[in-house]
């Protein structure tokens, strides 16, 4: 797998703000939201230059925090998008919600822990709305600890994983199994989000 900068000289911020910053004693990418876009799974994220992704493996440690002006119902979503075009108006997403993992005793928000999605149709919401669940598992997972997420993509079908453990397979991507482009780091509502060590793989070179 190669390692993949995240310097500021190779992100791009999308409806974000971002800066390297130390955390831990390690240099890492902070990135939170930066304009008021109210909806949730819209295009809030900061996107890798110069690579094109279309199969293969993505990784990368993640850590996200509550915002101290967080509204109640921030999860500290964090996550990655990925196949996102050159214009931002498609891509695949999958993101966590670390506060409906460990510490949470709400049996119905814990089975919402993690969630797949497709931009710009495919939100949390429209399957919720269409009771479409296979979209979304329970993760466990904290606020304030650095997770490995890991992406295995290939055509339609992507398997997700956090800390080695499988905890979603998505078997039919909204875009089908053509799109390609950049990688993103995914934020929503309340979080601030923390990223290191990316290392990506890809299965068609």
């Amino acid at each position: 797998m190669k390692n993949i900068d995240l310097s500021l000289d190779n992100c791009i911020a999308v409806h974000t703000a971002i800066e390297n910053v130390e955390l831990d004693n390690e240099n890492v990418l902070r990135v939170v939201k930066a304009e008021k876009l109210m909806e949730f799974d819209e295009n809030t994220y900061t996107r890798l230059k110069n690579i094109s992704f279309h199969n293969g493996i993505i990784e990368v440690k993640m850590l996200s925090r509550l915002l101290d002006d967080a509204p109640d119902f921030a999860r500290g979503f964090i996550g990655i998008a990925y196949r996102i075009n050159e214009d931002d108006t498609q891509f695949e997403a999958f993101y966590v919600r670390p506060t409906n993992g460990k510490q949470c005793h709400d049996p119905e928000r814990k089975v919402h822990g993690c969630q797949y999605f497709s931009y710009p149709k495919y939100t949390f919401s429209y399957f919720r709305e269409h009771q479409m669940t296979q979209y979304e598992a329970p993760v466990d997972i904290d606020l304030n600890e650095w997770i490995i997420l890991r992406a295995v993509i290939e055509n339609e079908h992507a398997e997700f994983y956090i800390n080695d453990h499988k905890v979603l397979i998505v078997n039919d991507m909204k875009h089908g199994a053509n799109l390609k482009g950049s990688i993103g780091f995914f934020v929503d509502i309340g979080t601030e989000a923390f990223f290191k060590d990316l290392k990506v793989e890809s299965f068609d070179e």
